[in-house]
């Protein structure tokens, strides 16, 4: 399970240093794609393999299902990190995050997520009163 928030740094050739803690699950490749709130979900390779086998139950009759599809898959690419746990961001996925060289990246659970600093900032800002204030179940069976 990933967890925390950890600030690493792009470097020029588009390449950021995996946190320590989710090296282990990363270290044999990693499925990187759009993401909601134009982040960039990074998934391990047996993850994303999980993920695709529920996804190919998907109604291809469905257009939304289609539509999403099309747009989750086009953009993944699939990364292995190198000797220094670095792993690069394609140039697409960069651009459709708005990233720069100062990167806030965060464990959600099954997932990584990579975020430009400023856009998490602004999310987390947006975010954290209305999850204090929460009232109501939003996951079943949590709380």
């Amino acid at each position: 399970m990933f967890l925390g928030t950890y600030a690493p740094r792009l470097d020029e050739k588009g390449r950021i240093i995996l946190p320590a803690k989710f090296r282990d699950e990363l270290s044999t490749g990693v499925v990187m794609t759009r993401g909601q709130e134009h982040c960039i979900y990074v998934f391990s390779t047996r993850e994303f393999e999980t993920l695709h086998d529920k996804i190919r139950q998907a109604p291809v009759t469905s257009k939304q299902a289609r539509d999403y599809l099309r747009v989750f898959l086009s953009g993944a690419s699939s990364e292995t990190p190198d000797k220094q746990n670095r792993v690069t961001i394609p140039g697409n996925l960069r651009s459709y995050a708005g990233l720069d060289r100062e990167l806030t990246v965060i464990g959600a659970g099954s997932r990584v997520e990579i975020w430009d600093s400023e856009a998490w900032a602004t999310y987390l800002a947006e975010q954290e009163t209305s999850y204090a204030n929460t009232t109501e179940e939003v996951i079943p069976g949590l709380f």
